[in-house]
């Protein structure tokens, strides 16, 4: 029975690539580890789009003041800019929040 399989060297006859961890003498192409343990955790992230949130949606304040009590740092046309952007925060995190309410919605339909 043992004539029916061939007598071939599969190990030798395997063609080694770059993505092979070293063999042969060939430098790996492999990725590292995709974790970095230097990254915020999604509280920390979430927390600081928070806070950048709501220093965006108080700019146009700020700098509406400045440019009302006379000062020459600002213009109205810094003031449009900020009102723009802060517009812009405001309609990405409406979506960010609904994205996130989908999200939690199809976590609890599923059947464990």
């Amino acid at each position: 029975m043992d004539s029916f399989y061939p007598g071939y060297d599969l190990a030798g006859r395997i063609q080694h690539t770059k993505l092979d961890t070293g063999i042969a003498g060939i430098p790996p192409a492999r990725l590292g580890r995709v974790e970095d343990p230097s990254v915020p955790d999604f509280k920390q992230v979430f927390s600081g789009l928070v806070e950048n949130f709501n220093t965006e949606l108080n700019a146009p304040d700020n700098l509406l003041k400045d440019v009302m009590s006379g000062s020459k740092n600002a213009d109205i046309h810094d003031v449009m800019v900020a009102m723009a952007k802060s517009e812009i925060s405001v309609n990405v995190a409406t979506q960010i929040t609904g994205k996130v309410i989908q999200a939690y919605d199809k976590i609890m339909q599923i059947q464990v």
